[in-house]
């Protein structure tokens, strides 16, 4: 189907379509425990269930990173939407836990798509030229997609019949939409002859100590939110008795919520003290997160979600625009995507450890020993930036 609408107007289709994508990939993070109930598996596999869509994202940044400048930006993104519909059939129509993983990869594999693709056609199509505008946008969707989902999900579980259907029926309604606007918006990138190759991993000696500063806060920040993404509606129902999805779901809201606030504050303070703010705020996030887990108090989650969310937006944010400010504009690409496959490992292996440690411990002496693990981490990344460069 030719295009038959305004560049103007395919901005805003673009920008439904990813926030619709990344809506998908939180939608199960409410109803961890429920499927726990169901499967009869314990936290552990929570934690692994949710890893694995962070390995989804990184292999869809390798495979794909490089594949909408060969074939086109509207291709991709028709991939990354049929990934994300093959993920809701596997969840509206799975019995055991092999479609529920495999669900997973499939999103994690949609959110890689378009994180990088949607980004770049929403600068390509950005109303009179204006990129920070475009930027602006696609974090906004992105992040605001991940906190939508997990509400969404949470909403329709407490007050609707069949939660763990009922919400991928209304992600597939929603992705229809997506596909038809997708079809009928300009196309922005001349195709060339295809040639398949990986996105490239290169860190260049001239930003080597800023890339492991940012990293290194971006991962503690990241472990948090994967933290939030899988163990929180367990800690609410296990310790605090509070069974309500919406409230799962409200606190990943909350998290992503700040992490655009946060985003929105890197532009108005340097690089350097956006990085040592956003820090401290992470290290007072895990602070509140132990505090919650040890006196079993709703009032200091809610706390730590928006600190730490705070904090996350800040540092990936300042962490980003450092990295880019100083690496050579030939490896530039590279080098981000260097930093979002560290973030996601961090997003991952914290996650998988927090179980393995519930496993040998409990609940909360798997949180708390996280948080002062992340604390330390964060002492260390405001050591460094005390430091001259």
């Amino acid at each position: 189907m030719r295009a038959v609408v305004s560049r103007n107007t395919g901005f805003v289709l673009v920008a439904y379509a990813f926030l619709v994508t990344m809506i998908g990939t939180t939608l199960p993070t409410p109803l961890y425990p429920l499927f726990e109930e169901r499967y009869s598996f314990g936290p552990l596999t929570v934690t692994v269930v949710f890893a694995v869509y962070a390995f989804g994202v990184i292999a869809g940044l390798l495979l794909f990173g490089n594949l909408s400048d060969e074939i086109g930006r509207k291709p991709v993104l028709l991939l990354g939407l049929a990934f994300s519909a093959v993920s809701a059939f596997l969840f509206l129509f799975a019995g055991s836990l092999a479609p529920i993983y495999a669900g997973r990869v499939l999103s994690g594999l949609s959110a890689g798509v378009f994180t990088g693709t949607a980004t770049a056609m929403l600068v390509d199509l950005a109303p009179g030229g204006r990129r920070r505008l475009a930027t602006l946008i696609a974090v906004v969707v992105n992040l605001g997609g991940l906190g939508l989902g997990a509400l969404l999900a949470g909403l329709l579980a407490d007050y609707c019949t069949s939660p763990l259907r009922l919400p991928f029926i209304v992600d597939l309604a929603l992705l229809v939409p997506a596909v038809l606007g997708l079809l009928v918006t300009p196309e922005t990138v001349e195709r060339r002859v295809f040639r398949f190759r990986l996105q490239r991993l290169r860190v260049p000696s001239e930003v080597r100590a800023v890339f492991v500063r940012a990293a290194a806060a971006g991962v503690g920040g990241f472990a948090v939110a994967g933290v939030f993404g899988s163990v929180a509606p367990v800690f609410l129902s296990q310790i605090l008795g509070r069974t309500s999805h919406a409230l799962a779901g409200s606190v990943v809201f909350i998290q992503f919520s700040a992490s655009i606030v946060g985003q929105l504050g890197v532009g108005r303070v340097s690089d350097r003290r956006a990085l040592v703010i956003g820090c401290m705020l992470l290290a007072g996030g895990v602070g509140l997160l132990a505090l919650a887990l040890w006196i079993e108090s709703l009032a200091a989650l809610l706390g730590s979600a928006s600190v730490a969310g705070l904090g996350l937006g800040l540092v990936i944010g300042a962490g980003l625009a450092a990295i880019n400010q100083r690496a050579p504009v030939e490896h530039r690409a590279e080098t981000a995507s260097s930093f979002f496959v560290v973030m996601y490992v961090g997003l991952a292996v914290p996650v998988i450890g927090v179980g393995l440690a519930e496993n040998a411990w409990n609940l909360r002496g798997a949180g708390i020993a996280f948080s002062a693990a992340v604390a330390a981490l964060m002492l260390v990344v405001l050591a460094s930036l005390s430091r001259p460069d």
